[in-house]
């Protein structure tokens, strides 16, 4: 059996089908990732096909053959995000939360941020293109960080003073690592995710009651 590729027809027989199969995912993580560096560095917008072909050795056409537009690679990295908050928030139940709770849960937020950092990145310098192709493309089933904790932070049955804490702490979190390439970049990344996490335990600490 002869299988296309970007390139012209591979004339490897059909027992390769997995080997064909695993190169053209890694060709295509490859795009997404050079894609991210491109779209962070001089923003989505700015940034065209021939652009990200051009770092990665390859014509236009290789890029077409695994995405049909810059727009999709724009979907799938945003899509990593969703994979990334599924992941680190699994669990969350948004109408049984408490501050104890809520702490444990951007613990394990800040060591995946640092892990993801690119990610976040993007989103925060692309917002507009980013909410532009989710309102027209995205399927709302999936849920990112910041859908989940509004569920939770809207709960009324919680007090207000706790839902605005935890809201403090969730800002405080996001711009201190999403931003921490640019205010911190001598800071270690352990070091930065203690700090940040002494800071977001400050703001959830128990209280005396009203």
């Amino acid at each position: 059996m002869v299988k296309m590729s970007p390139t012209g027809p591979d004339s490897r027989p059909e027992t390769d089908s997995g080997n064909v199969l695993a190169e053209e995912n890694t060709t295509r993580e490859r795009i997404l990732d050079i894609a991210l560096e491109l779209f962070t560095e001089q923003g989505y917008e700015k940034t065209s096909l021939r652009q990200i072909a051009e770092r990665l050795g390859f014509s236009k056409a290789a890029i077409y053959y695994h995405f049909a537009s810059k727009e999709d690679i724009l979907i799938e990295l945003h899509l990593r995000l969703h994979e990334f908050g599924r992941g680190a928030l699994s669990g969350i139940d948004p109408g049984d939360m408490s501050l104890e709770r809520a702490a444990e849960i951007l613990d394990r937020l800040i060591d995946q941020i640092l892990g993801h950092r690119a990610l976040f990145v993007l989103f925060e310098r692309n917002q507009v293109a980013l909410d532009e192709l989710h309102r027209q493309r995205h399927d709302a089933a999936h849920q990112d960080v910041e859908s989940l904790f509004q569920q939770v932070l809207s709960n009324s049955e919680m007090a207000v003073r706790d839902r605005v804490r935890m809201a403090c702490a969730l800002g405080a979190v996001m711009g201190a690592l999403v931003l921490s390439e640019k205010m911190f970049p001598d800071v270690a990344t352990a070091e930065l995710a203690s700090l940040v996490r002494d800071a977001s335990h400050d703001l959830l600490k128990p209280l005396a009651p009203l």
